[in-house]
């Protein structure tokens, strides 16, 4: 049976920006649905952020890089309880992980596995890519001088998971540069899920989420899990 074609990511992210736009700025023209208007933008949260993953319980042998650079959008609906500082928030957000480690890949994207690279292969680049769908929830508080916590959870779903490798060319052991990749693996966790921590001043903000789910499923790969660490830059 053929397996059921994924939007690229670039296009869903192109979707989410889009959606997110109109949602803050498109309403009707008159008066009365302008007072809507406002009261609505204020109660929507946009952003964006740059991370870094911490890749924990990683087996010996594995190497990551020091900085595993990510991205993230998101948009919020905030409800505040009544006139204190203190609200909740719901939202969707799309998140970009990747994972530059020494190991490759192995057989079709169904079968994958990853081993080792071997010390006689030399690259540039062997990253996995994991971009998730998320729902975030917040329990929120924001100061009168403009200081803001918030505490939440958040689960994700992971849409399109792909390798990336740029050295030799493995395949038929030789040493010419082999640029390739697999697209859509079958044996990662499809679901993340943890909770989030928040810290910032006015719209910087300082940002940090624990997986409790490992990436790949049982017996598919190393049994490890990333501690995210990022700035979030929250403009509107």
């Amino acid at each position: 049976m053929e397996h059921m074609k994924i939007m690229p990511f670039k296009h869903i992210l192109k979707v989410f920006c889009i959606s997110a736009v109109m949602l803050l700025f498109l309403a009707p023209h008159d008066a009365a649905a302008q007072v809507v208007k406002e009261a609505t933008k204020k109660r929507i949260s946009i952003g964006f952020g740059l991370f870094s993953d911490i890749w924990m319980n990683t087996p010996d042998g594995m190497k990551t890089r020091t900085i595993n650079q990510g991205v993230n959008v998101f948009a919020t609906y905030n409800v505040p309880f009544g006139k204190s500082n203190f609200g909740f928030s719901i939202g969707l957000g799309l998140s970009v992980h990747n994972l530059y480690w020494n190991y490759m890949f192995n057989g079709n994207n169904d079968s994958l596995q990853f081993i080792k690279i071997p010390d006689n292969i030399s690259y540039k680049r062997s990253k996995l890519t994991l971009p998730y769908l998320e729902l975030p929830l917040e329990f929120r508080f924001r100061s009168k001088s403009k200081i803001a916590v918030g505490v939440g959870f958040k689960v994700g779903y992971m849409m399109y998971a792909h390798t990336k490798w740029v050295g030799d060319d493995y395949l038929y052991n030789s040493s010419t540069t082999l640029r390739t990749s697999v697209k859509d693996i079958k044996n990662i966790e499809r679901f993340t899920y943890g909770p989030t921590l928040r810290v910032g001043f006015k719209w910087i903000h300082v940002n940090g989420y624990y997986s409790l789910a490992n990436i790949f499923m049982k017996d598919k790969g190393p049994e490890i899990y990333p501690i995210t660490v990022g700035l979030m830059l929250m403009p509107f």
